[in-house]
Formats: structure tokens, C-alpha cells, sequence
């Protein structure tokens, strides 16, 4: 069945938060706050545009993201709380994204972040099924289990079962980390050789510590917009990326087919690739920059084959031959961000920070780290459990990016800099420029001074 046509939706503005190591030393709220003021601050528009908020995280209580958006004015709009696993963020655009393109909204504001626990994931409900108990099942009658914690076991042997050759996955890790070092938004900023990959401490063959991702605490937002609000907005034009195709799908029967890689979501990220790419127009070769969920090494070399980047069965052929990389051999650059694996993977946050990514790919602004010729941008967030978001990108105007320099980008931006290569805070004074304007300024002020007081009183 063709995929049905949709009214056009926009990413208008985008923000983050740099990714950290999770001490518990930045809170949720902040977190959310420093993402949300800076996306209006891109989109160049105030809260009161705003009449729908979706929050998206894994990790705190039910109706958090009220406490995190009532910062940015107390307007009553509708505001949903999203838990989709890894997938959140990208959950939380697809939510949006719908929401508009359906006629009930005409600004959205995307929100998500993570405040984690140090070390490996783990199920907080110990009284009731896992939700993804059964993958568990089907783990151990397969491969059986180990000692190593639960993702990197099921995402190892997803690998294994696609080629043995552990040179391969540690090359993917290589080229991340590599890629890592061109955004200051990354959790982790070192380049690492092969040997040193390899080298690093085992956790689940084939995998070692440098081809896993880290637990995080961040956050990131886009300000989704329809065409109509664009139209009343001219001025805003040159800086919206449209979202020329999504889907998001969830497991099929193949999770029970005892294959390590269908039990990793294969065939939800094929259907989720052919609806996107088919709404676009385009196949993923078409793409020239891509996001994907590497979450470990052996995760990408599957998802390089699932997405349609490769020929099937020939991904780690395509890693040797440098087509995903910076080179002469380039046919995509994936991560260039330096993905999961060196960016860091605040769950709620993740899906939304690889589309700030895209949008600052298309925009020519990511100079430091530009791929030639960019018109397409292809993202891909997976979550076990399961559900899999593949999203694509393209400039209005159907060109291809032209690379800005950082002090035309800084001119334009709304932060007086290029987000793009540079993670700053943010100034009270620009807060203030995009809070609500609704209440009076008393009231506005008041309100956040009983929210922090009540919050220190805790």
C-alpha cells in the first residue's frame, strides 16, 4: 500500500544540552529547560507559539514533563509524557510530527532528557513482566546467556550472528569515536586505534567496552511547525528543515524466528525504512548523512544491512571499504556525531539529538565536521521491547546544503553563535526572551520562585 500523503511539518528549532557522565550533579529540570530555551531560542519564536508539548524520557515520574514545561510559562496547553525505551525522543517527534500533520496543532515543542543511574541498564519493576522478558526468553533458548549485563549480550550476538570477524565491529567504534571529536556536545571526545578498540576490557564477544555506549544524563529539543505557521512566519523560512518521511513501527512475529538479529528488531527498522523512504521518494542510498542507533558496534553493522545502506549480508564489506566514513570511499557518513557510542545515550533525549544533528547538517551549519553535497539526512532510534523511528530530511528549497561559515551562522542563530560547533549555556536574558509573555512578568517570576522554593524545601 503507497503511504498516504501528509500535510507538510517543519523542524524550526533545535537545541541540546552537552551529553554527561551521570553523577547526579545536573537535575532532570534543568536539563529539559537549558534544551527547550535553546530550540525557541533557534526557531526564533517565544512559548506562547507553542500549543502542544511532548516530553519524552525513561527514567521519573509520570507527569515530569509538566514540571520541566510549566519553566517555560504556565499556559495550559495540552502536554504529553512519552516512555518508548530507547526510542523515546524520536517517539516523541513522531507524536509531534502527527499532531500537526493531522490539523491539531501548528507548534509543537519536543522535549526530552535523561537523568541515569552509573552503569549498565536495569528494570526498576521487579514485581511485575518485563516488558521485554520475552526477548530474554528467546536469547537463552538460542545463544543462552552470560554473565554480561542484558543489552550488550542481546546486541553481541545480533552481531556474531552476522559475521564473526570482531575487526569489523571494533572499525565502527573506531570510526565514531573518531568522528566524536567534532562535536562538543559529545559525552566522550578521545580517538582510540583498532588495536586499542580491540584491546579495550571484553563485556560480550565480539564486543569490548569501547564499542558500548554509555549511560548519560542531557537533554534536547526541536519546535515543530506546520505550514501554515510558516507562511505566517516568512522570516523563519531559511531556517526550517522539512521532514520528508517517518514511520514508526513496532515488533513482528520474526522476534520469535530464534534469530539473534530479527530478536534486535530487523524487520520493524526494514518496515520503518520502506515506509520513510517510500514517503520520500528516495532510497537510503539517496542519503548522504546518517544518524543511526548504535548502541553498540555490532547493533550499526546491522542496522548499515536493515536500513538499505549495504547490499544484504555486505555490511561489514561496506565498513572495510570506507563508504561510511570521511574519505575518498565515502557513500554515507554515519554518525557524525560520533553516535551512542561516544556522544553518550541519554534515553529520552537521543532520537531528538540526532535530528538537532541532521538539522544542522542541512542547514550548512555543522562546518566542522560537513559532508559534501548533503539533501537528504536519514535517521534511525530503536528501542527493545520494541519499536523502531526512521525519519528522513530534506532542505525546502530541495538543494543541497551550502556550508556556512560560524560567524554568518552566529548572525542568524539566536544565541549569537553556531550551536553547531560550539555547546554554550544560556544567559537569563535570553530565557526571558522566550518564555511566556501571557502573565505579567510578576506573576511569571513568582511562579518560578515558589517552584524553586518548593524544590529546595524537598
Amino acid at each position: 500500500m503507497a503511504p498516504k500523503s501528509k500535510a507538510p511539518v517543519y523542524v524550526l528549532g533545535v537545541g541540546m544540552t552537552k551529553f554527561i557522565k551521570p553523577r547526579g550533579k545536573v537535575d532532570y529540570t534543568e536539563l529539559g529547560y537549558e534544551a527547550g530555551i535553546k530550540a525557541l531560542l533557534d526557531a526564533g519564536i517565544t512559548y506562547d507559539d507553542v500549543d502542544n508539548g511532548v516530553a519524552c524520557f525513561c527514567y521519573g515520574d509520570s507527569t515530569s514533563g509538566q514540571r520541566v514545561f510549566y519553566q517555560f510559562g504556565m499556559t495550559q496547553i495540552p502536554i504529553v509524557n512519552v516512555n518508548n525505551n530507547c526510542s523515546t525522543g524520536s517517539t516523541g517527534l513522531y507524536m509531534g510530527r502527527t499532531l500537526i500533520a493531522s490539523g491539531a496543532s501548528d507548534c509543537a515543542l519536543v522535549v526530552g532528557w535523561e537523568k541515569m543511574m552509573p552503569g549498565s541498564l536495569g528494570s526498576h519493576w521487579n514485581d511485575r513482566e518485563n516488558p521485554i522478558g520475552t526477548t530474554y526468553v528467546m536469547m537463552a533458548q538460542t545463544r543462552g546467556l552470560s554473565k554480561a549485563p542484558g543489552a550488550p549480550q542481546i546486541f553481541g550476538n545480533a552481531g556474531r550472528e552476522y559475521m564473526e570477524k570482531k575487526e569489523d565491529f571494533a572499525e565502527i567504534a573506531r570510526i565514531n569515536h573518531a568522528h566524536s571529536v567534532n562535536n562538543p556536545y559529545s559525552q566522550f571526545q578521545d580517538v582510540y586505534t583498532l588495536e586499542q578498540i580491540m584491546q579495550s576490557p571484553a563485556v560480550h564477544e565480539p564486543l569490548t567496552k569501547l564499542q558500548c555506549c554509555p549511560t548519560s544524563d542531557g537533554g534536547a529539543a526541536a519546535v515543530l511547525v506546520s505550514q501554515s505557521f510558516l507562511d505566517a512566519h516568512p522570516h523563519l523560512k531559511d531556517r526550517a528543515i522539512l521532514i520528508a518521511g517517518q514511520a514508526l513501527t513496532t515488533d513482528a512475529p520474526s522476534l520469535f524466528s530464534k534469530s539473534s538479529i530479527d530478536l534486535v528488531g530487523r524487520e520493524m527498522t526494514q518496515r520503518a525504512a520502506e515506509i520513510a523512504l517510500g514517503e520520500a521518494g528516495i532510497t537510503a542510498r539517496d542519503c548522504q548523512v546518517c544518524e543511526l542507533h548504535d548502541c553498540f558496534s555490532a547493533n550499526e553493522m546491522c542496522l548499515i544491512d536493515a536500513l538499505g545502506l549495504s547490499e544484504p549480508g555486505k555490511a561489514h564489506e561496506f565498513v572495510r571499504s570506507g563508504a561510511i566514513t570521511y574519505g575518498p570511499n565515502t557513500k554515507v557518513v554515519v554518525n557524525p556525531s560520533g553516535g551512542l557510542i561516544s556522544k553518550g545515550h541519554p534515553l529520552g533525549a537521543t532520537g531528538i539529538a540526532q535530528c538537532a544533528e541532521l538539522v544542522w547538517h542541512l542547514r550548512g551549519w555543522a562546518n566542522n565536521r560537513a559532508v559534501k553535497g548533503t539533501k537528504y539526512a536519514l535517521q534511525h532510534n530503536l528501542g527493545l521491547g520494541g519499536a523502531a523511528v526512521v525519519t528522513v530530511y530534506k532542505r525546502p528549497d530541495g538543494q543541497e546544503a551550502s556550508v556556512l561559515g560560524s560567524e554568518e551562522v552566529g548572525r542568524v542563530s539566536g544565541v549569537g553563535y553556531n550551536p553547531a560547533v560550539e555547546a554554550r549555556g544560556f544567559t537569563e536574558e535570553q530565557a526571558d526572551k522566550v518564555r511566556s509573555k501571557r502573565r505579567s512578568e510578576f506573576a511569571l517570576t513568582k511562579t518560578l520562585q515558589l517552584m524553586k522554593q518548593a524544590q529546595a524545601k524537598v
